[in-house]
């Protein structure tokens, strides 16, 4: 491809809009263009990673056994009635009607519809372990569409689901598709890793997610470096800290406390530390049939995990009370509100709770908090439950050692769904004794276009992108510093010519800007080799070869510079291989 006919506009200014390095360089570098909130056009570069991207992950799924299909995005609401997920998957799915007013969905996700069509076509354990897969759009409906491609409302996916005779069989398919998803990764040049992760609104009783490491991730990583335990904040635990081992109980002392509202103010007031508060939250729980308010009682430098809560209350939705609830269950403002008499709420406590036997709560009473408080003696621990997030530096569940944080972005998520899906739509087989029994399902997503802008966010640097070789959108890029010189342009036609027969994807650089315009343009897209065409090395023979990552400079005969780069490229694609 030359230049001058590729569509690339690149910018030289910061786009206003972008909000992180990935969004910034791809509108900059001409890859992507806003249609508009959340939508995005990929121009030719964009495409090309893409593309590549999807054949490491086809190839990947097929060696797994995948097969490839092609499903509808348009989905009747039928299906998602029968799984129950019509009325839980909430406002982030794109609802419309036909002109029969019959209700379809854009599909966020595909278990419904593909639960449908094996249970339709799939019926003797002999067709089982089955696993079908699809590289496609999915649509959802985001609050806030932000940081490019990151969290877009038009996104490009590989959807891979399994259908297995039992859990024994689906555990094969999920430790398949977990060594299928490293491969992928690591081909794709990345530095990544896999933790425990929370199910979500997918479901199923066991899930992990695939982190690309960056400092600009939204996802928070949890791990012990000593015992190799992983997970995501959502999920994470941490062994339960002794604050107050050292103490005895005591009265319990009912002590004033004007306008002392937050635990900051608190801890001022009566020189105490935070972790010696007992914090009481109320939280709005809507189940199906019910809506209850329940008080959730953590120490007072902890924070609630609303996964936690939600998945622990097993409701639909969880959200602060409001402060009329609050006044109604407990007669005080917020700010004095505690655990002690109150009469017709479940008290929820983290697993910290019983540990302390000297807490500070509020008194349900304006003005005024209890201190000297035991719980289990002066207000009841209905349940006893990991509530909190996980802070850096508390104790590993499993070996004690400290954990760490890093964060990341999500870029693949496995899920054991079991026979959540089977069971709801009845997807059954006939046993080798002629027994009917459920299909036991996993499923399994990588995001194609956020994994795209996750190795910008990766690699980079103050010019532009440094793209893994592997996914780059052209190997090589041929830069004449005169295009209008004729030994230059003879050169640089030659070794573009070359290249292309080593089957390289290569760039020529054949407009008559500026060598400087050039060079700008090919670090700012990020083509991991460029050969420099300039009289001063043409005179001893040679041409200039710069590696993107490295930024080293190396002279090289003309006849052994299309060999050279073809080596130095085919010896980093074998390495992650």
């Amino acid at each position: 491809m030359r230049t001058s006919r590729l569509l690339a506009p690149t910018l030289r200014e910061e786009p206003a809009e972008a909000e992180v390095i990935s969004h910034r360089l791809m509108l900059r570098a001409g890859m992507i263009r806003k249609a508009t909130s959340g939508v995005y056009t990929y121009l030719p570069l964009a495409q090309s990673v893409l593309l590549k991207i999807a054949a490491i992950v086809r190839e990947e799924m097929n060696k797994a056994d995948g097969q490839e299909v092609a499903l509808p995005i348009i989905q009747p609401a039928e299906l998602w009635q029968e799984s129950g997920r019509w009325s839980v998957y909430g406002d982030e799915m794109f609802r419309l009607k036909d002109r029969h007013q019959r209700d379809f969905c854009l599909g966020p996700t595909h278990e419904e519809i593909i639960t449908d069509l094996v249970r339709n076509e799939v019926h003797s354990y002999k067709q089982l372990p089955l696993l079908l897969y699809q590289i496609q759009n999915k649509y959802r409906d985001e609050r806030r569409p932000r940081f490019g491609l990151m969290r877009g409302r038009e996104f490009i996916m590989k959807d891979l689901y399994s259908f297995d005779r039992d859990s024994a069989g689906l555990e094969m398919s999920y430790q398949k598709m977990y060594a299928a998803y490293v491969r992928v990764f690591q081909r794709c040049g990345l530095q990544f890793r896999a933790v425990e992760a929370d199910p979500g609104a997918i479901g199923g009783n066991a899930s992990h997610e695939f982190m690309v490491l960056a400092g600009s991730g939204e996802a928070i990583g949890v791990f012990c470096e000593k015992c190799g335990y992983a997970a995501n904040v959502e999920k994470a635990e941490a062994r339960p800290e002794l604050s107050q081992e050292d103490l005895e109980p005591c009265s319990l002392e009912l002590v004033a406390t004007p306008g002392v509202r937050t635990v900051e103010e608190v801890t001022a007031f009566l020189n105490i530390e935070a972790k010696e508060v007992i914090k009481t939250l109320f939280y709005e729980a809507e189940f199906e049939t019910k809506q209850e308010l329940v008080a959730i009682v953590i120490r007072g430098d902890r924070t609630i995990n609303e996964v936690k809560l939600l998945n622990r209350l097993g409701c639909l939705r969880v959200e602060l009370a409001s402060e009329t609830q609050i006044q109604k269950a407990t007669g005080s403002a917020p700010g004095f509100v505690g655990p002690i008499g109150l009469e017709g709420t479940r008290i929820l406590a983290d697993a910290e709770i019983p540990l302390m036997v000297q807490g500070i709560v509020g008194a349900n009473q304006d003005n005024y908090h209890y201190r000297g408080v035991n719980p289990g003696r002066d207000f009841p621990l209905d349940e006893v439950l990991d509530l909190r997030i996980v802070e850096e530096g508390e104790s590993c569940p499993t070996c004690g050692n400290p954990l760490g944080h890093t964060h990341g972005i999500e870029v693949g998520h496995i899920f054991k769904l079991g026979t959540k899906y089977s069971s709801a739509m009845n997807a059954r087989f006939m046993d080798d004794k002629g027994q009917e029994q459920l299909m036991v399902m996993g499923c399994y997503g990588i995001g194609v276009s956020r994994t795209m802008a996750a190795a910008i966010e990766q690699n980079y640097d103050e010019d532009g992108i440094k793209w893994p070789v592997s996914i780059a959108p052209y190997k090589v890029v041929v830069v004449p510093v005169s295009y209008q010189d004729e030994q230059q342009r003879k050169v640089a036609e030659d070794l573009y010519a070359k290249l292309q027969q080593l089957g390289l994807e290569t760039i020529l650089d054949d407009r008559l800007d500026r060598a400087g315009v050039k060079f700008k343009d090919a670090d700012l897209i990020g083509y991991p080799y460029r050969i420099t065409v300039g009289a001063k090395a043409l005179k001893d023979g040679q041409v200039e070869v710069r590696s993107r990552i490295t930024r080293e400079d190396v002279r090289i005969k003309i006849e052994e510079a299309a060999d050279y780069v073809a080596n130095q490229i085919s010896r980093q694609i074998d390495a992650l291989d």
